[in-house]
């Protein structure tokens, strides 16, 4: 039982973000319910419905939330619910029938949580976009790449995931909280340029006091200083550095062997270029692996850069139970942790309409009124007769 068990949520299925908020709130316990498209949409992406881990954890409804039917459906649900979220552009619940003032009128304490990529308002409210649009505008991806070359895009974990979907589901429990003593619900409005600027306020801080440059890769903690990145050894796998205070610099001088090489000044803008070239001829003398043998009990910030293929068979992520294995599918265990009720993936990743049936009957509706339901259209249930 996780700390959210007992929370009741209505997911109105999309893609990215929304579904990651989802799939940590049902990790950490929370029952949801996602409601899916009985035909569904493109997300560009086709797979086996095991490896499509943003949707782990949770039961599938799937509904045409263009018939009536369905729409009451799901303001039926959202009355039963403690929270709704979804990831339209603004405006396409409310033509559904189904925005905040929908469903606040049959469950006035509900918390709705909205995840766009600009926000609900504004003058790029209902243009469209992508992670890396969003954080081109809130000034992450001008910061991250190497000096005089084109930005880097960090795949999408700073958009989607980081600004997007951990933002929303920390103003979803907050909203929560306040709910406690005012009774009310409210909207929970997570926009991705939001979020993903928020995380880049110790950067605007640094660069208000003249500590941080607008040129990529000439700063502190991008790859400017010789001590901050990633080398290339002997067998062509990386070591990533990290020697940022004097006492680990000094250790990592000792490791290499330089520490009689007149490199004790690392603050010396004049000898980066030096100290690059020192540290990168010295890691290029061994393999990744045996730097790491080496640096075991020494006060040194180093660790070996790893695969995918690699990281969850590495000693410590072992130890920690990092990763954990669900349907014959490798993937990261869920997180944070906690001392007295911990957290656990619910279930594997759901096909659209999976447990429309079992879900629906699970909230309170009837067989007869399923049985409605799906001889209207307005649901389905996977390895059914759809009539379409």
């Amino acid at each position: 039982m996780g700390p959210l068990a007992g929370l009741k949520v209505v997911e109105l299925g999309g893609i990215g973000p929304a579904p990651f908020c989802c799939m940590l709130l049902s990790d950490l316990g929370a029952e949801i319910v996602r409601i899916d498209r009985i035909v569904a949409s493109d997300s560009g992406i086709a797979m086996e419905k095991r490896f499509n881990l943003l949707h782990r954890g949770r039961k599938s409804v799937a509904m045409d939330l263009k018939r009536p039917a369905a729409v009451a459906a799901v303001k039926r649900l959202v009355a039963d619910a403690h929270v709704v979220i979804e990831g339209f552009r603004p405006g396409v619940a409310e033509r559904l029938g189904l925005g905040p003032n929908d469903c606040f009128a049959v469950n006035p304490a509900v918390v709705y949580g909205r995840m766009t990529g600009y926000g609900q308002d504004g003058p790029l409210a209902q243009a469209p976009g992508h992670d890396i649009n969003y954080i081109a505008l809130s000034g992450v991806l001008h910061s991250i790449g190497e000096k005089g070359r084109p930005p880097v895009p960090p795949l999408n974990l700073a958009g989607d995931f980081g600004g997007g979907a951990l933002y929303l589901a920390m103003g979803v429990l907050s909203a929560l909280w306040e709910s406690r003593a005012s009774g009310k619900g409210q909207v929970v409005d997570a926009a991705m340029v939001d979020g993903s600027a928020s995380l880049m306020a110790l950067f605007y801080g640094l660069r208000g006091a003249g500590l941080l440059s607008d040129e990529r890769g000439s700063n502190r903690l991008d790859g400017g200083t010789p001590w901050y990145g990633a080398y290339e050894t002997r067998d062509g796998g990386y070591i990533a550095v990290g020697s940022n205070e004097p006492r680990f610099y000094r250790e990592t001088l000792k490791l290499l062997g330089l520490e009689d090489a007149g490199l004790d000044d690392q603050a010396d803008r004049g000898k980066w270029p030096e100290i690059r070239a020192r540290f990168a001829e010295a890691f290029r003398a061994r393999d990744r692996d045996e730097w790491c043998r080496l640096a075991e009990g020494r006060e040194v910030c180093i660790a070996p850069v790893l695969s995918l293929g690699e990281a969850p068979d590495h000693p410590h992520n072992v130890a920690r139970q990092s990763f954990v294995t669900v349907d014959d599918v490798r993937q990261p265990a869920p997180a944070p942790r906690f001392s007295r009720t911990p957290a656990r993936i619910q279930r594997g990743p759901a096909d659209v309409g999976e447990h429309t049936i079992e879900a629906l009957g699970d909230w309170g509706f009837s067989p007869r009124e399923i049985a409605d339901l799906q001889a209207a259209g307005a649901v389905a249930q996977r390895g059914q007769e759809q009539g379409r």
